[in-house]
């Protein structure tokens, strides 16, 4: 075989036109666009000043159904697939020609840099740049046409003040070389296409992990780039569709779709999809085993099995099918809605999720236990896992040990899952489990990130019960379709102002215990005010409980002890969480018989909600300012974070991210959104996100 390597020399002006006429297999716009903006200003400046960028690198084959000319109108078939640079090329192109990439969520975002020729200085397009006359505001019109772009600069800037010939030189000298970076050769060490797959893959994964911290799933789906790219386009789609509804997914899809994964509970990512595949269709749980086995490379020769390679392989495109089915999922998602939740918010681990779908899956397809049954079960699995954060820590390793247990049953053995369902549940959430466990885990204030007390409002839910207080179902209070009102939260039973300024307790994290709250609406909130409970539950008592029944109720659900109003707090807050474990377990128990009457809602829900903002509509606002130290809303965790003068946020001074999500997911929390899980920092406390924003406006 000849050479695997053959370096070229690419000007910018070849790549992009590679790309727009489809020879150059760019993965399309449609996917996330992962580099923060401030990387391709920096991208465009290094460019600008002659400085090298690095390589590119290309497979030099057909790419058939992997990937789409992202322009949209390929108009020769792709012989170039990108190997290494996907996010400098999408930088170039959809900065060059003013395209719109999406993020993570598939939301539609700009990349527009904006350009000073006085200074020459690249920055990331603010609205106060675009309003200076000083700036270019996006250096796409440069590269439409550059006269064009000179004289409408030229125009705008002689409106605000005297322009003397030597500044129209050098304005039009910058503009020029801005315009030339056309020419910016890159260097593009291309594959050639005689090259074997399994040596291609072996480079996809080298090159694509150097510099970053890989995820394991990463490399499953590098290496399927090469060996099935139909596989990993199925993954990706399945991923993208379940941020959006069916409508929005024509829109980016660009062809009709009738159904998308959608649901309350998961924005579903690569990472998810693979994770279940790799255990229904490998039966492996650690994603390093099965890639090891896709590798099929033995360890002492290293010689590849080509045909155990082939099985394995086989493997997946039986598992993928059945994970990404339309009947599976959605009667997936009615299992968990059967537990009593009904928002990602009740949901306090995405793994715990995956995992319960594998499950179901497995039962299902393999065992054939029915589906009224199967969703009986699940919605306990899923219930017990969380209350005992059973794929907490080390979640492979737990799920690998439930694989091995369901392995030993014969195919199509119902009775056998539903002993193993059964057997599992009962062994975890014990006696002592519910009188010991349970009241020391509601020793939090961690109310949002709390997994027991969040099974505690899905008891709530399943037990019909009604707000404290108020003749209104938890079960609406929690409804994803609705939009989040104010009105409707969870609020102090001891209020705040009470315990800091009568009881002297200054502890944010003993104030906001989670046995503190009760969910109820603002103007039962505005009726206790900063009173004691002995002063203000006569009251309620005799305008609210007319029906001595209610009231026994709302005692019950409520896990209000007798008394209660009179207690000492501590004393409170003990005998709560006892009353909080009793409910939860007669909630599980009406579970257990299959009798809950939970209604279940729609899984496509509609884009309802309270107003989100992104990190940069936040600093356009005013409402954030670079600066600003921003910590978690809860108290129970420790950060130092703060926002940078490039609109990003730097977490412990090391690690930028340009979005609110993306900073809460690295520190592991998936069930709120970085909105409202981030707050401001300032004197006499901390500030939400969605108060300043109020205030603000």
């Amino acid at each position: 075989m000849g050479a695997i390597f053959k370096p070229t020399p690419w000007e910018v002006d070849q790549l992009v036109s590679g790309v727009q006429k489809g020879s150059i297999s760019l993965p399309d716009l449609q996917r996330p666009f992962v580099w923060p903006a401030t990387k391709v200003r920096d991208l465009f400046d290094s460019m600008y000043r002659g400085y090298p960028v690095g390589e590119l690198m290309f497979w030099d084959v057909a790419a058939t159904g992997e990937s789409r000319a992202i322009s949209g109108l390929g108009q020769v078939e792709a012989v170039h697939q990108i190997v290494d640079g996907q996010q400098r090329l999408t930088s170039l192109y959809a900065a060059m020609k003013g395209l719109k990439v999406r993020d993570e969520s598939y939301r539609e975002k700009s990349v527009m840099i904006s350009f000073n020729p006085f200074t020459e200085k690249f920055d990331v397009r603010t609205p106060a740049l675009a309003r200076s006359p000083q700036w270019i505001e996006d250096i796409s019109t440069v590269f439409a046409s550059a006269i064009d772009a000179r004289y409408a600069f030229l125009d705008r800037l002689r409106g605000s003040q005297e322009v003397s010939r030597e500044a129209e030189r050098a304005v039009e000298t910058a503009i020029s070389k801005l315009d030339g970076l056309r020419k910016y050769s890159f260097q593009v060490v291309h594959i050639q296409s005689d090259v074997a797959k399994r040596t291609v893959a072996d480079i996809f994964v080298r090159i694509n992990s150097e510099g970053v911290s890989l995820k394991a799933y990463d490399y499953i789906l590098t290496w399927l780039s090469v060996f099935w790219p139909d596989g990993r386009e199925a993954i990706e789609n399945f991923a993208r569709f379940s941020r959006v509804t069916p409508e929005r997914a024509s829109e980016i899809a660009g062809h009709r779709v009738d159904w998308t994964p959608k649901n309350p509970f998961l924005a579903i990512d690569t990472g998810h999809v693979v994770r279940a595949t790799v255990a229904v269709g490998q039966n492996r749980a650690r994603l390093t085993d099965a890639y090891a086995a896709l590798q099929a490379k033995d360890r002492t020769t290293g010689v590849i099995d080509a045909e155990r390679q082939e099985r394995e392989l086989n493997l997946l495109q039986k598992g993928l099918p059945i994970v990404t089915d339309r009947v599976n999922w959605t009667e997936f998602i009615h299992a968990i809605q059967t537990a009593g939740f009904r928002s990602h918010k009740g949901v306090t681990s995405n793994t715990n999720l995956v995992s319960s779908y594998v499950i179901f899956l497995l039962g299902r397809t393999r065992y054939g236990v029915g589906l009224p049954k199967l969703r009986s079960l699940v919605a306990r699995w899923m219930f017990m896992s969380q209350m005992t954060s059973r794929y907490t820590g080390s979640g492979e390793s737990q799920l690998q040990k439930d694989l091995d247990i369901f392995g030993a049953l014969d195919s199509d053995d119902s009775a056998g899952f539903e002993r193993i369902v059964k057997q599992t549940v009962a062994t975890s959430l014990t006696s002592d489990f519910w009188t010991f466990n349970v009241p020391q885990l509601l020793v939090t204030s961690s109310v949002a990130l709390s997994p027991v007390y969040q099974c505690y409002l899905a008891a709530l839910n399943i037990l019909n019960a009604d707000m404290f207080m108020l003749r209104m179902p938890v079960r609406d209070w929690m409804d994803p379709t609705l939009p989040v009102v104010k009105g409707l939260e969870g609020h102090h039973l001891f209020p705040r102002a009470y315990q800091e300024k009568v009881l002297d307790i200054n502890d944010t994290k003993r104030i906001n215990q989670v046995a503190n709250f009760a969910p109820t609406d603002w103007d039962t909130n505005i009726r206790i005010s900063d009173r004691p409970p002995a002063d203000y539950w006569p009251g309620l008592l005799a305008e609210r409980g007319g029906d001595p029944e209610w009231v026994k109720r709302q005692f019950y659900w409520h896990a209000l002890p007798e008394g209660w109003e009179s207690m000492p707090y501590d004393d409170f807050l003990e005998a709560r969480r006892t009353l909080i474990s009793d409910v939860i377990r007669d909630a599980f128990g009406v579970l257990s018989t299959g009798e809950s009457t939970a209604p279940t809602p729609p899984v496509d829900i509609p884009e309802a909600g309270s107003e989100v903002l992104t990190l940069q509509e936040l600093l356009t606002r005013g409402a954030l300012r670079p600066g600003d130290l921003l910590d978690p809303i809860d108290p129970d965790w420790q950060v130092d974070a703060v926002v940078s003068e490039d609109g990003t946020i730097v977490i412990d001074g090391t690690h930028v991210f340009d979005s609110l999500d993306d900073a809460s997911r690295f520190l592991g929390v998936t069930n709120v959104s970085g909105f409202e899980f981030w707050a401001l920092e300032r004197d006499g406390g901390l500030a939400s996100l969605a108060e300043l924003v109020a205030n603000h406006d």
